[in-house]
């Protein structure tokens, strides 16, 4: 059995079944428990999934997320949000140009409560310019769109510091 194969123990895999599990969300769950997501972690997304209905289909985005390094605690929040989705693939982009997870949690938010949000392109190239992560996430949670990206980068290459450069983005 596939879930046998990705290193699942017996007792979650009953529990999985217990879950009325299809064949199609066994391959995902593998997929997840493969990349190194623990058991529990899997019997809670496979829960959520349940819950809204909705099959389990999120194992490629875990095991990405898994291998850019996201903690399994970031993975489980981004699944409570509903971000698993289509969307996993920038945020592990993301994750992979060292956007912070709390960042990436506050990206996907936003992004569930249908407010603008700075891109992961963005993010990088911000990062990139040496803010901190303390601030990408600030930015973030100002609802701060992608359009801003130049007027920012042009006012830390005019020295600016992050509490000046806050200061033309008030919080809403």
């Amino acid at each position: 059995m596939p879930l046998d194969s990705a290193g699942m123990s017996y007792d979650s895999i009953q529990k999985a079944k217990s879950l009325s599990i299809t064949q199609g969300e066994v391959a995902q769950l593998a997929k997840a428990r493969a990349a190194g997501f623990p058991d529990s972690n899997c019997i809670t997304l496979l829960q959520m999934f349940h819950a809204r209905n909705r099959p389990f289909d999120a194992g490629d985005a875990v095991a990405g997320l898994i291998g850019a390094r996201m903690s399994d605690q970031a993975i489980i929040q981004l699944a409570t949000l509903n971000e698993l989705g289509v969307e996993a693939g920038e945020l592990e982009a993301m994750r992979l140009a060292g956007i912070a997870d709390a960042t990436i949690l506050e990206v996907a938010r936003q992004r569930a409560a249908g407010k603008v949000v700075l891109g992961g392109a963005s993010l990088a190239n911000m990062k990139n310019a040496g803010m901190s992560d303390a601030m990408l996430q600030e930015l973030v949670h100002r609802g701060v769109a992608d359009s801003q990206l130049n007027a920012i980068l042009a006012m830390r290459r005019h020295g600016e510091k992050d509490a000046e450069i806050l200061k033309h983005f008030p919080a809403s």
